[in-house]
C-alpha cells in the first residue's frame, strides 16, 4: 500500500494564501509561512477597521455639523438638543450633508432650533 502525500491539497493551501498576500512588502507575498502570519493579521485589521470606519464617519459628521451650527450661533450639542426638542430627526450624516451642500436648509433648522430652546 502506498502513502498518500496530499500534494495537491497542500499546494492549493499554499496557493490560496499566497493569491491573498498578493502585493505585500518584501517576503510578506513570497514566503508561506510570513504570507500566512501577514493575511491572519491583515484579517485582523480589517475586521477591527471595519468598526472603527463608523466611528471615524460619525466623527467627521459631527465636526462638520458643529462648524456650520457655530455659524449659525449655536454649539453642536445645543442645536441637536434644540432639534430634539423641536421633534425634528434627521440622523447626523443628513445633517453634515445639509451643512456642507444646503446652508440655506441647515440655517431653516438652525433656526427651529433656536425657538425650540427658547420655550
Amino acid at each position: 500500500m502506498a502513502r498518500v502525500k496530499g500534494g495537491t491539497v497542500t499546494r492549493k493551501r499554499r496557493k490560496r494564501i499566497l493569491k491573498l498576500a498578493k502585493g505585500y512588502y518584501g517576503s510578506k507575498h513570497a514566503l508561506f509561512k510570513v504570507a500566512k502570519q501577514q493575511v491572519w493579521k491583515s484579517g485582523q485589521y480589517a475586521y477591527r477597521d471595519r468598526k472603527q470606519k463608523k466611528r471615524d464617519f460619525r466623527k467627521l459628521w459631527i465636526a462638520r455639523i458643529n462648524a456650520a451650527a457655530r455659524l449659525n450661533d449655536l454649539s453642536y450639542s445645543r442645536l441637536m438638543h434644540g432639534l430634539k426638542l423641536a421633534g425634528i430627526e434627521v440622523n447626523r450624516k443628513m445633517l453634515s450633508e445639509l451643512a456642507i451642500n444646503d446652508e440655506k436648509a441647515f440655517a431653516q433648522l438652525a433656526e427651529q432650533a433656536k425657538t425650540a430652546l427658547a420655550k
